[in-house]
């Protein structure tokens, strides 16, 4: 029976080293020789070193307190009209972009109701607006009790129609 597999070519019996044309191993290339040139090798039992710190990744909603004047601004405004959000508007206007916004949306909001129940009480001469008044009302409790949910959610909320005064 013969060896159904030939002998490679170059099998280091003729006291060659195993590569053709004479050429040995390249230097320092043994069976374990690992790691990458010019790097160095790791010593034994040590763990290698772990990536840098993690960048920064999304920011975090509003802070506590941001979040406690942005709901100040809406619900201060069913109580007290756009005082309320004038208040909070001139207090923390420099501090927070996010109470800002809120407070601006708010003061709007209610300047926008306060003109509402003006043009309201004047149309009440002619009776019809006996029956915007309760509209009015009604708009501006849905809307503020919406944009203090938001509010307190951390939510940037904007008012579906508004007349932009402050901004």
């Amino acid at each position: 029976m013969s060896n159904p597999y030939p002998n490679p070519p170059y099998d280091g019996q003729d006291g060659q080293s195993g590569y053709p044309g004479g050429y040995g191993p390249a230097p320092g290339a043994g069976p374990y020789s690992g790691g990458q040139p010019g790097y160095g090798q790791q010593p034994p039992n040590t763990q290698q070193p772990g990536y840098g710190q993690f960048g920064y990744g999304q920011q975090p909603g509003p802070s506590g307190d941001d979040n406690t004047f942005a709901l100040l601004s809406h619900l201060g405004g069913l109580l007290l009209g756009f005082v309320a959000p004038l208040v909070v508007f001139l207090i923390k206007k420099d501090e927070s972009p996010y109470v800002r916004h809120h407070a601006v949306e708010a003061l709007n909001f209610q300047i926008t109701m306060c003109i509402g129940y003006v043009v309201s009480g004047v149309l009440s001469i002619v009776l019809i607006g006996l029956l915007l008044l309760p509209i009015v009302f009604i708009v501006s409790l849905v809307f503020s009790i919406m944009a203090t949910m938001a509010a307190n959610r951390g939510e940037w909320y904007s008012y579906p129609f508004n007349i932009r005064m402050v901004k």
